[in-house]
């Protein structure tokens, strides 16, 4: 399905510009961290490229695909849950996917088990701690075998322990073969994590480099303000 092409891609809402003309290219590899001040348009990004939102300007293009929506997820910063086990959550969403009901029972609860959370598949996923809910939006995620999963901060709200068990996680699903595109405000989770970091500033695309390139060093003043944790650059 990839390469994900984005040509002069701008977004705006209320005369108010949050992306503003950018051209990347998303290919199979590499791990893309996306990262940027607050404000910054990253998750506006990321859900440009997921197809959630449609640009002002430009165009989004899954290259080789009739639909980009078919071999691709999304997890959020807050998962959503389902008034369901969290084993029928992950089937639900199999279900939507077409899979035959015996095939999502047995896909489902494979998955599970393969993030560690087998002994609650029958518990309301609306009780479970953050870090659990988190665990379990990822692998319903996971459980449409996807070629990219696009994550949202989904370690944001999290403890550390917690946040442990979701890196973890989303290294065996990138060992699958899945590439991951990933926004986050943690610079340790970037180096971490990123094989190539995208930053943003301002909507706009400012600069793109290897991860240890860009922390040792950055191109761009707004990157060396931002990795000294000063105020946004302007």
């Amino acid at each position: 399905m990839l390469p994900l092409v984005l040509d002069q891609v701008s977004f705006a809402v209320n005369g108010r510009t949050l992306i503003d003309r950018v051209s990347m290219e998303i290919a199979e590899g590499p791990r893309t961290i996306i990262l940027g001040p607050n404000g910054a348009g990253k998750s506006v990004l990321m859900r440009l490229c997921h197809g959630l939102l449609m640009p002002t300007a430009g165009t989004v293009e899954w290259r080789g695909a009739r639909n980009g929506r078919e071999r691709q997820a999304m997890v959020f910063q807050r998962p959503v849950m389902l008034r369901r086990s969290a084993l029928a959550n992950i089937a639900y969403g199999l279900k939507l996917a077409g899979i035959s009901p015996r095939e999502r029972e047995m896909r489902a609860r494979d998955v599970l088990e393969a993030v560690g959370l087998a002994n609650i598949a029958g518990r309301p996923a609306r009780v479970l701690s953050g870090g659990e809910q988190q665990r379990v939006a990822l692998a319903r995620a996971w459980a449409l075998g996807p070629e990219v999963l696009f994550l949202d901060e989904p370690t944001a709200n999290l403890d550390p322990g917690a946040t442990r068990d979701v890196e973890t996680l989303i290294g065996q699903i990138r060992a699958g073969g899945t590439k991951i595109v990933m926004t986050t405000h943690n610079l340790g989770q970037a180096r971490r994590l990123g094989d190539e970091i995208l930053f943003l500033s301002q909507g706009r695309l400012v600069e793109r480099a290897p991860v240890e390139g860009f922390f040792t060093k950055p191109a761009s003043a707004e990157a060396e303000a931002f990795i000294r944790g000063e105020l946004p650059w302007k």
